[in-house]
């Protein structure tokens, strides 16, 4: 692990019967920074995803964070100790507020037990009061405090994106990996989940994406990462993945 990388992916592979999803792929991401996994369906992406998130569990290899070795966490340890993931499909639990769909994940952080919250103690009411008006503060910085009390399942689309992300973030993640965060958005939609995630960035928290708008991956992503049939196939910043020959050969030959 490099020792700057609050995310290390140490030759970490993955597979489905005689299908090798994974293979092999080693990549840090920086304190700090915004890296893009891209490459065409099939490529090991969203295995790779779920395998840092604890979906499922590396054949070899090593996940680690922040110094921490996730290999056996279940999710909501590591969601516990700084992971956060937004999915391509929005989950969300039906019949409940906007604001009480985010505030399920950051009960995570609830220190009173269970006896405190039976009784609803004092001690239960202040952190409960302090966990509603975070996930009031997230929600303004997404854009839906104004729906905070409505059903979740009366969202539009990119509402219910914007709701992923305000759950991710509701948990102070030290990492957030956003999974197709813009699929399915308008035009305004998009550029205004991009500023959310560059505003997430300057705050401090590492961002680790899978997108295939590639106009949007040049122009928002510090460094990317290439993946081919389950490998990593190019690393680099921006300008230098523009002109990798296999990168563009992967791409049928287009530019990206």
């Amino acid at each position: 692990m490099a020792g700057d990388a609050v995310l290390s992916i140490e030759s970490i592979s993955k597979s489905f019967g005689g299908l090798r999803a994974v293979s092999e792929v080693s990549f840090d991401v920086r304190p700090g920074a915004i890296k893009a996994v891209i490459g065409p369906n099939g490529a090991g992406k969203s295995t790779l995803f779920n395998l840092i998130t604890g979906l499922e569990s590396p054949l070899s290899g090593r996940i680690v964070m922040d110094g921490c070795i996730l290999n056996g966490l279940k999710p909501n340890r590591r969601a516990a100790l700084g992971m956060g993931r937004t999915f391509q499909t929005p989950q969300v639990f039906e019949g409940m507020s906007v604001l009480d769909n985010v505030l399920v994940g950051r009960h995570l952080h609830a220190t009173s037990g269970w006896l405190d919250a039976l009784a609803y103690t004092g001690r239960s009411r202040r952190e409960e009061a302090a966990m509603r008006e975070h996930c009031l503060e997230v929600l303004e910085k997404v854009g839906l405090a104004d729906r905070a009390h409505e059903d979740a399942a009366d969202l539009a689309c990119g509402q219910l994106k914007l709701l992923e992300m305000a759950r991710a973030l509701a948990l102070d993640p030290k990492v957030v990996l956003l999974d197709e965060f813009t699929a399915g958005l308008t035009h305004q939609e998009t550029g205004h989940m991009m500023d959310i995630v560059r505003g997430v960035r300057d705050e401090g928290v590492t961002v680790l994406l899978v997108e295939h708008d590639m106009h949007l991956v040049m122009n928002l992503s510090d460094e990317i990462v290439v993946m081919n049939f389950g490998q990593k196939i190019a690393e680099g910043p921006p300008e230098e993945i523009q002109r990798d020959e296999r990168v563009i050969e992967v791409y049928l030959g287009t530019e990206i």
